[in-house]
């Protein structure tokens, strides 16, 4: 696999799944967009090395995945765009007028955190987060 931070098939092994084909071509496809990458991309690039491979396939590896923290998904210009996962926390500020997005680092937010966890006695288990607004091109000038 390709432009991948962490060894995704000792991953699975260790919690006892088989590291299949699919999943591989998969998370191929999702790391080769470099960032967000939305599910017509994904289906392109896997068909392209496996044609037989169906859409209902994909969308159930994507989810599998999804919820084995593999892989984050958000929904960003009205699509779902799918991320590989990283090595630790990490955030996007998303311009809801061009579909720029920016990362953040989670040392932004970790305050934000800690502060729901003080005031609401709540945990946040997320490690990506998209903030939706608009970017500095696109914001009204005052």
């Amino acid at each position: 696999m390709t432009d991948q931070p962490f060894d995704y098939a000792t991953v699975l092994r260790q919690r006892g799944f088989r590291v299949t084909p699919q999943r591989e071509m998969i998370l191929d496809a999702i790391a080769q967009g470099h960032g967000h990458t939305a599910f017509d991309e994904i289906f392109a690039r896997v068909q392209a090395r496996s044609p037989a491979m169906n859409r209902a396939t994909i969308y159930r590896t994507l989810e599998f995945l999804r919820l084995q923290q593999l892989i984050f998904s958000a929904e960003i210009g009205g699509q779902t765009v799918y991320e590989i996962a990283q090595a630790g926390p990490h955030h996007h500020l998303v311009c809801i007028n061009c579909g720029s997005t920016e990362g953040l680092a989670h040392e932004e937010v970790k305050a934000f955190f800690e502060q729901l966890e003080r005031e609401h006695q709540f945990t946040v288990r997320t490690n990506h987060l998209a903030l939706f607004g608009l970017c500095r091109n696109c914001r009204p000038q005052s």
